[in-house]
Order: C-alpha cells, then structure tokens, then sequence
C-alpha cells in the first residue's frame, strides 16, 4: 500500500479558518446545559430557510428521515409508489421504504446522469404518489421538467437535495423547487456537521408544522401525541456547528468549483470526461465525478501513485440485493452502464491545487504515457 499523498477527503478542523469558530459554537452549547430543540437548532432552522429561500426549514436527525418525515407529510402511505432514480446512495429508496411505499427506478441521462423525465414518466403509474429527483454529485437535476410532470401527474415532489447544499438551476437555490427539499448534514456533505442530521425546506406552513409534529413523536405538545411520529430531532450542537459552517457554505463551494475547473483543464485531452451539468446549473461541487476508460486499472494506478479515490456508486440501487427482482437487469440500462466507468476523485474545499496537479499528472500518465 502506497503513502497517501493525495486522500479522498479531510474532515479534521485543526488548522482551518473555521477551527476557532467551531470549538466556541459547541462551548457555547455545553455551557448552555440545553441540547435538545433548543435556541441553537431554532436559530439554524431559520438561517437555512432563509439561505435556501425557502419560507420554513425543519431539522431531523439525518437526510434519510428528511426524506422520509417530507413523504409522510405529504401523505404518502403504504402500497404508494414513488419514483426516483437508481444512480444515488440507497438511503433515498430506503426513505421511501420507511414509509411502506415502493421505490419505482425510472433511468437517468446518458450524458449527466440524472433522472430522466422520460423515463420517470413512463414508469408513473395509478399508484404513483410522489417523484424524489435526485441533485446527484451536487449538480441539479432537470426539475423545471420535474416539477412540471409531477404537477401534471397530481404528484408531491419531494427534492433530494442532500449533496447539493448551496447549488442553484437558474438562480434558485436545489431544494426549493418542489413542495419539499430534503438535506443531509452528514460529516462527508458541503454542509456537513460532527455527526449525523438533516433537514425538510418547504413553503408551506401546514406541511412543516406536520414535520415538526413527526420528527418529536407526533406530539402537538408535550405529552399530547396527535399522529405516530418518530424521534428525529437535530441536537443543539449539531445545530450550532452547523451555523458555522453554514457561514462559511458559500466561500467553501467557490474553492470546489475552482478546484472542478482545474480538474476539467487538467484533464482535456484524455480519455476521461466528467459528468456533464445543465445549462442553467451552478453545481455545488459535492463530488467530482468523471467517466473513464478501464476505471478499475485507473483507480488501482492511483493507488499506486497515494492517490485515494472512490465510487458513487457501484451497485445502482434496483441490483441491490434489498430491491432486486426478476425484472431489474436492464429496466435502468443507461444507469447500469455508467456504473462500470464513474469515479470519484479527490475534491473538498482544503484540497490543494498542487494536490489537484498531482492527481491530473497520474491520469494523464495512464493513458498518455
């Protein structure tokens, strides 16, 4: 195994501008003595909505419930059918399962590998209840055609934007499109805390007083339990993190798009070609995603050279053993194909452009030398 010279990803704060501001956020909470839906997780919820542009934002305790709490608000119930794309973590399908409905895989686009309207169309139903669009890698799906199809359909249009905190599609925020956005706060994402949360964006009022009842065990009040909820609540310090970071969204996706435009230079001229973005999209960066020529030789020649990479994601979520059936192989071709060339290579906002170098040198050598 070769020395590392080039990982995947660093999450450490030591040494970063934010290190300071972080360490004071989580004193300031344990000095409070309040760390449960407390002033900080009140104060986040509403620096998110106004940074999405959204009118109300609930916290959860992980994206996968913010998928799941905005579907049940929404009134999807078990024997439901929500369709959603395959290429993304399987959390999404998980969400959707959670709430007894069946995730319908419709395929993706060749060239940016979203979900396809057609496709999503053509897999609707009369069960049909909700569409889930993923902004995969941070870049926005097509959800004007999206959202049209779904309102056509008579469908809630639930956005997963959980890699796409601080993306746009024409000047509005991803997650403020549909009657929902759900966001994950997960170590890895742009907007990532110390541990696990996550959060529902909507307009409307009813629909994120139904949430806020959901995610604290359906409860109206204390000890008065309306409806069967869950025990999905954003701690205080987790929220106050968060505040930090959050601050700091913006300047940190320059530095991944920066750092994307490096890549994309470095590269031309190989074989390689990263995922291509809508018009109209300013990408959030989370993953720097390409398509390449003998991936598993490229991926082996990297790690050679200390270079980590990874791939999002290698089993489209209709193979996985908990979704598979005698149907799945070749109901999402185009997704099935792009498995077996994408990789993922290094890029978060302290990467070096000499670290970026360095990784452009070794692909470059592969398949140049």
């Amino acid at each position: 195994m070769s020395e590392t010279r080039v990982a995947f990803n660093d999450l450490s704060l030591t040494g970063r501008p934010t290190e300071k501001e972080v360490r004071d956020a989580i004193a300031r909470v344990v000095d409070s003595g309040w760390f449960i839906l407390g002033p900080e997780v009140e104060a986040f919820e509403s620096e998110l909505a106004r940074a999405v542009g959204s009118r109300h934002a609930v916290s959860v305790a992980s994206g996968t419930d913010a998928i799941t709490l905005a579907l049940m608000a929404s009134g999807v119930v078990a024997g439901d059918e929500v369709v959603t794309t395959p290429l993304t973590a399987a959390f999404t399908a998980l969400a959707i399962s959670r709430v007894g409905a069946s995730p319908v895989f419709a395929d993706v686009e060749e060239a940016t590998l979203l979900l396809s309207p057609l496709s999503a169309a053509a897999r609707m139903t009369e069960r049909s209840r909700a569409l889930v669009p993923v902004h995969l890698y941070g870049n926005a799906c097509p959800i004007d055609t999206l959202s049209e199809l779904a309102k056509e359909q008579g469908l809630a249009l639930v956005e997963d934007a959980c890699q796409a905190h601080g993306g746009t599609f024409r000047g509005k925020s991803l997650g403020g499109f549909g009657s929902a956005g759900a966001f994950s706060f997960y170590p890895t994402k742009n907007l990532g805390g110390i541990g696990d949360g996550g959060a529902v964006v909507t307009d409307d009022y009813e629909f994120a007083e139904k949430v806020r009842r959901l995610r604290n065990g359906g409860q109206s009040s204390r000890y008065r339990h309306e409806e069967i909820g869950f025990n999905s609540r954003l701690d205080e310090l987790q929220a106050a993190v968060l505040r930090v970071r959050l601050r700091h969204l913006s300047v940190e996706n320059e530095a991944r798009r920066a750092l994307a435009k490096l890549y994309e230079d470095g590269l031309s001229g190989t074989p390689v070609t990263p995922i291509e973005t809508l018009d109209g999209c300013e990408s959030a960066r989370h993953l720097m995603v390409v398509r390449a020529p003998k991936r598993d030789e490229l991926m082996a020649h990297l790690e050679r050279r200390g270079i980590q990479t990874l791939i999002h994601y290698p089993i489209p979520v209709h193979l996985q053993p908990a979704y598979r059936n005698a149907d799945s192989v070749g109901s999402c071709p185009v997704a099935e194909e792009a498995v077996q060339s994408i990789i993922s290579l290094p890029l978060y906002p302290s990467l070096s452009e000499r670290s970026v170098r360095l990784v452009v040198e070794a692909v470059r050598d592969f398949y140049l030398s």
